[in-house]
């Protein structure tokens, strides 16, 4: 027997976004086996520092957690994607500046997260679906920034990554322009019953090698 406990913010915690269809949590636990269950402890608008607090609520007996952090945080800086600039450098630094940031956050959360001992996924931030075609451009290069700390903290670590910008890829997969939809949710729930080992689906896998 099997208990996934899902941690992070409203990737995961989307029941307010899916109308009257199924939320994450819902579609996972439809996809368990008899005998498993599923936890939610992400909540909607937390960011990557309150996995801290998160992970001290998993109980005994979980199995496989499952972490989507960061999109919170990378709203936090949205401004910046409007913002004027007198040059690439200082657009760059200011970038840096962001990511360094968001990456001792994501540390100091994930820290606690491992600290459980227990199989972990993290989940990549998905693009979003802005309808603005030149500002989701704009999102998607910027999210690029936070994407790349949580491979490298999943590379550092030894563990599995659901790519979400590989998972929600249709206009349809979302409620809004940055919550996953009822349907969204459902290919979410797909990937983590699949990164768990309990469907026979196939999943496409990239094998990193760090020295």
């Amino acid at each position: 027997m099997g208990h996934v406990v899902l941690l992070g913010d409203s990737i995961l915690d989307n029941g307010a976004y899916t109308g009257s269809g199924p939320d994450v949590i819902t579609q996972l636990r439809a996809l368990l086996p008899e005998g498993w269950t599923a936890t939610l402890l992400a909540i909607d608008g937390n960011i990557a520092e309150d996995l801290v607090a998160q992970a001290s609520r998993v109980a005994r007996g979980a199995s496989h957690l499952i972490v989507s952090a960061g999109g919170n945080d990378a709203l936090r800086h949205r401004a910046l994607l409007d913002a004027p600039a007198h040059s690439a450098a200082d657009v760059l630094d200011e970038l840096a500046e962001v990511a360094a940031g968001f990456e001792a956050d994501y540390r100091a959360g994930l820290d606690a997260v491992l600290a459980k001992g227990l199989p972990t996924t993290l989940c990549t931030i998905y693009n979003g679906n802005a309808p603005d075609l030149a500002f989701q451009r704009r999102a998607m290069t910027a999210l690029t920034l936070f994407n790349d700390v949580i491979l490298r903290m999943a590379f550092e670590n030894g563990l599995s990554v659901i790519d979400l910008r590989y998972v929600c890829t249709e206009a349809a997969d979302y409620a809004n322009p940055i919550e996953p939809s009822s349907r969204g949710g459902a290919k979410i729930a797909r990937a983590i019953a699949g990164v768990v080992g309990v469907t026979g689906r196939p999943s496409r896998r990239a094998t990193v090698v760090v020295s």
